[in-house]
């Protein structure tokens, strides 16, 4: 069985993790590729809601293997911490596999993203301040800690310091910061070492072993497009590729083992941190959306900044990715407009453009160009089918497929684990 790759169509929080709960029952294997625990989800099993920020969301499915795979980088404390607390909630974690590849972020990587986003005032990212961007830095700049650095104390030593000989110029020099000491970071490091090696394995190895022998794997996008280092709307984006290529750069498999794409879009838009944002409200209908939504983030706490459904990066999405499908969440939210209006194109400098803009500048400029949809007051949420929902909601599921470039094979109509209609099977 060929692998799937399920990510966010959107600026991230679309969804996914409900989406991947929904197929974790049917794959053998759940992979995330790339991100950290600054991407969080929300799955809601029975009665019981689980935010997970770095495990994959297969991890709550018995039966399923999940994995965190080489592109991502992992704060050992904040994925024992996220074990423990799934343990003691009686899930077994037993299974989990990481990546030896995988970077560890490091308690330097984050005081320097901490105090680099205050030095930046105004013009700050808007990062989590997890440690994440820093990382990755590290990992380009080939001065990164990976989980196997862990099992050789000397070569962690060597690269803990080499490391710090910079940074701490940076701290001392620019941001009158106390200098970090090699030994304190490698002890902390080393204290986590012994708790995670049972889960270390060439991951690499072992999926592609799966893949041959027909095993279903999914691999688990964090974040969403429009953040993705190279073709989100940088420099407001996070410092991987949640796009549909780096599951292959971040899993270690190649591309044409893959055979479906599937983009989770939310019925409107969301997204959090700095960055334009055309169809962003700030009236009353942002407020509902925000509310009736739950738009907070699970990892952050913040607010999310809502808007109207954009089908400009819809479309933008399914070019990037390749989508094959898409998984429309939260239908249920936008219950009780009496109208609805979706974003078909922008506006910039006069000119209608149907398309993503190129020029940071003109999407800096862009205002949306709406088209009003007649909206629906019945309640969805029992909804098994898509004949059972009102004759509206389905216009506008239909116009979002139009617009959107790619078919929409699954409704999510509530938060529920069973609150969803399946229009085509993803597997």
């Amino acid at each position: 069985m060929p692998a799937l790759v399920l990510l966010g169509a959107q600026w991230g929080d679309e969804g996914k993790g409900k989406a991947t709960d929904l197929l974790g029952g049917s794959v053998d294997y759940v992979v995330r590729y790339q991100g950290g625990n600054n991407a969080g989800h929300t799955v809601v099993v029975g009665d019981q809601k689980y935010a997970l920020h770095l495990l994959p969301s297969g991890i709550l499915s018995p039966g399923c293997t999940p994995v965190i795979g080489n592109g991502v980088v992992v704060d050992p404390s904040v994925l024992l911490s996220e074990l423990s607390g799934l343990n003691e909630r009686g899930v077994d974690t037993s299974k989990l596999l990481i990546s030896g590849n995988a970077h560890v972020i490091t308690p330097y990587n984050v005081t320097v993203d901490k105090v680099t986003e205050r030095f930046l005032g105004k013009r700050k990212i808007g990062t989590t301040g997890r440690g994440i961007g820093p990382t990755y830095a590290d990992k380009i700049n080939r001065v990164g800690i990976r989980v196997q650095d862990l099992y050789d104390e000397s070569i962690l030593h060597q690269k803990v310091e080499a490391a710090l000989d910079v940074k701490n110029q940076v701290l001392t020099k620019l941001y009158n910061r106390r200098a970090i000491t090699a030994d304190q970071v490698v002890e902390e490091l080393l204290g986590y070492a012994e708790q995670i090696k049972p889960y270390v394995a060439d991951t690499v190895l072992i999926l592609n072993e799966a893949l041959e022998q027909d095993k279903v794997v999914l691999f688990e996008g964090g974040q969403g497009t429009l953040l993705d280092i190279d073709h989100g709307t940088y420099p407001f984006v996070t410092s991987s590729n949640p796009t549909a290529g780096g599951a292959c750069t971040g899993a270690g498999v190649g591309p044409t083992k893959i055979s479906r794409v599937i983009g989770i879009l939310k019925a409107y838009t969301t997204r959090v941190g700095a960055g334009p944002f055309p169809t962003e409200l700030f009236d009353a209908d942002g407020e509902a959306l925000r509310r009736i939504g739950g738009e907070r983030g699970v990892t952050t706490g913040r607010d999310r900044r809502c808007g109207w459904f954009d089908a400009v990066i819809a479309r933008y999405a399914t070019r990037v990715n390749g989508l094959t499908d898409f998984f429309l969440t939260k239908l249920d939210v936008l219950t009780g407009w009496e109208e609805i209006p979706v974003c078909v194109a922008y506006e910039i400098d006069g000119r209608r453009v149907e398309e993503l803009p190129y020029s940071q500048t003109d999407f800096h400029h862009a205002k949306p160009v709406y088209e009003t949809l007649p909206g629906w007051s019945e309640d969805i949420t029992k909804a098994k089918s898509f004949s059972d929902l009102p004759k509206n909601a389905q216009n506008y599921v239909k116009a979002l497929e139009d617009m959107s470039g790619a078919p929409i094979s699954a409704i999510g109509v509530g938060p529920g684990r069973d609150e969803t209609i399946e229009i085509n099977s993803f597997l």
